[in-house]
């Protein structure tokens, strides 16, 4: 399995005095919308899922309605990326 790295864009949502879940969220919304990033449901998934386990409830409820878009195969990459990049931060 892919290493998920957040670099570039990725890093942006979670500078300065953004809260961590907030971030997270926002970096979800980005790769959802494919504004500034190539569009990824997969990586908008992981990004949702991680804002969500970081207590951001609003990113629950995109990530849902995201998985509904998305392959079963493709939600469950993405909760692999998830749980991978969790348990190396």
């Amino acid at each position: 399995m892919a290493r998920f790295e957040m670099t570039g864009a990725e890093m942006a949502p979670l500078a300065g005095s953004v809260a961590p879940a907030q971030g997270f969220f926002e970096l979800g919304i980005l790769y959802a919308t494919g504004r500034d990033v190539e569009l990824d449901l997969v990586s908008a998934h992981k990004w949702l899922n991680i804002a969500a386990v970081k207590g951001n409830a609003e990113a629950a409820q995109y990530r849902q309605e995201l998985a509904r878009e998305m392959s079963a195969s493709a939600v469950a990459e993405a909760q692999r990326a998830a749980r991978e990049w969790l348990r190396t931060h």
